[in-house]
């Protein structure tokens, strides 16, 4: 469901934009919101960075990639939490999208019409495949999209899919590689006509 952004003041004519960078686990998804958002900074733009609040693998409070890269966020419980906290920001990063309702689709909408630039990280698909969460309508939205790969964990090819090794079969369920492999299409639709 799309929802028509608001318009708000944009201060000195500044124009924004959304980036979504999506992907499988262990594709680099966060190393990539990580690089970007540090680029900012260096170049002292003010940079306000969010996760869901149910994202606690690594730390509380910090983003922090499977290669222990991290910066510093602000864990929020909801998407409309973001433009409260956003202020005058001039970049807003925002790491596993996923894991917000739909109102990120606004949120992310009314930042960049609002002139500030919006980088967002997500997995695009679950473990069985599917689209996942929000991130279809943030990629239909955004200007910029970086589909990033990680190594198949069974081929050695290129892996766009989340293979889960545990039975659990909740959508959401945080975890690492005791939980997730990174599958290529072969090695993922394999696995799954032996596994219904």
């Amino acid at each position: 469901m799309f929802i028509e952004p608001q318009l708000g003041r944009n201060p000195a004519g500044k124009h924004g934009w959304i980036e979504v960078i999506c992907g499988c686990m262990f594709s680099g998804k966060t190393e990539e919101l990580i690089r970007r958002l540090n680029r900012a900074l260096i170049a002292q733009q003010k940079v306000e960075i969010f996760k869901p609040a149910v994202d606690t693998r690594y730390h509380i409070e910090k983003i922090v990639s499977h290669s222990e890269r991290e910066i510093r966020s602000t864990p929020v419980q909801f998407a409309s939490d973001i433009l409260l906290l956003a202020g005058d920001c001039d970049v807003v990063g925002i790491d596993e999208a996923q894991f917000f309702d739909e109102a990120i689709i606004e949120v992310c909408n009314t930042l960049a019409n609002n002139g500030k630039r919006v980088i967002v990280a997500g997995l695009d698909m679950d473990y069985e495949g599917k689209p996942f969460g929000p991130m279809p309508f943030l990629l239909a939205v955004a200007e910029y999209v970086t589909k990033v790969h990680a190594i198949c964990a069974q081929t050695g090819e290129l892996a766009s899919f989340s293979y889960r090794l545990t039975d659990n079969d909740s959508r959401v369920l945080l975890g690492e590689k005791n939980a997730y492999e990174a599958r290529s299409r072969h090695a993922f639709f394999a696995n799954k006509k032996k596994h219904p």
